[in-house]
């Protein structure tokens, strides 16, 4: 297996690859021109990750945007050098999965790729449900959202085939509410809310907590 990498920095680079497994081999580049001509070229990379250096961060943070966009089957992995919320909404908004401290552990990797495999995104459940809380009010994030949402005719219908009971548990879910305080607060089992959860990502073809609080944030007047 072969993992494309963007690292500007040779301990972060070194970590890198002390963390893979020895069957995996991580192709380093050095700038994005070089990232885009590999992903163009004919060869093919599982993953392609990013280290977000400090300097120019917003700047990479909309050439990882651009990249994704056009490579949107890439699964693409970014490890930046500081905290920004604003950045990985950014990010997910455009089909990133995942976002990692750039010295995350051998295991903890492990666990990242076994997610984002899945389709799902990484971000930490604590970090992706505070995401969930401030996204509506983060300046642009409106845009990110229509990003996100899968295309549709109508958004507004997905909603409406919601059951009041799922209505609920979406509602909740966009309020940044964790599924043991989601069953506390409709006195329902955890079980329960799980399944909910289930049945909610199916018929509003979302897959994971933060598309689905940014499809009912998006349409605000429909779910009460």
């Amino acid at each position: 297996m072969k993992i494309l990498c963007l690292s500007t920095d040779e301990a972060v680079w070194n970590h890198w690859n002390t963390i893979v497994d020895s069957s995996v081999t991580l192709c380093r580049e050095h700038g994005f021109s070089e990232i885009d001509n590999a992903l163009a070229s004919e060869e093919t990379y599982k993953y392609c990750f990013i280290y977000l250096a400090h300097n120019d961060f917003s700047a990479n943070v909309e050439s990882v945007v651009s990249l994704q966009r056009k490579y949107p089957k890439q699964i693409i992995i970014v490890f930046p050098n500081q905290a920004s919320q604003a950045a990985a909404l950014r990010l997910f908004s455009v089909g990133v999965l995942g976002q990692c401290s750039p010295y995350i552990g051998r295991e903890q990797l492990k666990l990242v790729l076994s997610v984002v495999d899945s389709g799902e995104i990484w971000g930490g459940k604590t970090f992706i449900n505070s995401l969930i809380t401030q996204s509506a009010s983060l300046k642009g994030a409106s845009d990110d959202k229509e990003d996100l949402l899968q295309s549709r005719e109508d958004e507004k219908d997905v909603l409406v085939e919601l059951s009041d009971r799922e209505r609920n548990v979406a509602t909740l879910v966009s309020n940044g509410l964790s599924n043991k305080q989601i069953a506390n607060e409709m006195d329902i089992t955890e079980r329960t809310v799980k399944a909910h959860l289930t049945t909610i990502f199916k018929k509003t073809h979302t897959k994971d907590r933060l598309s689905l609080a940014l499809l009912v944030q998006n349409a605000p007047k429909l779910v009460h």
